[in-house]
């Protein structure tokens, strides 16, 4: 194997890893998410769990975080929470920096 190769090998490698690191994040993000707003929809407990499940197999619906934020949008409307979306956003924003902590951290 030539010193192209082991480094072409070795940028393989890093890149598998920063792709599973940010699905990792991203699973955590929406997980994360699902417990806020289970929080703000008056759940707890397994429900709030469920719910937060709910979250996350909502994000593989579509490409983009579109899917999550209808979702979510969707259910604190049918229970008369009052949420904008550019808040949503904010907070979803702030827990993907703690999602991605995590993440590096290993917890």
């Amino acid at each position: 194997m030539t010193t192209f190769d082991k480094r072409e090998e070795g940028f393989e490698r890093k890149f598998a890893f920063d792709e599973e690191q940010k699905f990792k994040a991203k699973a955590r993000h929406n997980r994360l998410l699902g417990m806020w707003v289970a929080e703000k929809l008056g759940m707890s407990g397994d429900a709030a769990t469920a719910y937060a499940k709910e979250v996350v197999a909502a994000d593989l619906e579509e490409a983009g975080d579109g899917d999550v934020v209808r979702k979510v949008m969707g259910d604190l409307a049918a229970k008369g929470v009052a949420l904008t979306e550019p808040q949503l956003r904010a907070k979803m924003d702030e827990l993907m920096a703690q999602a991605i902590a995590q993440v590096k951290a290993g917890t």
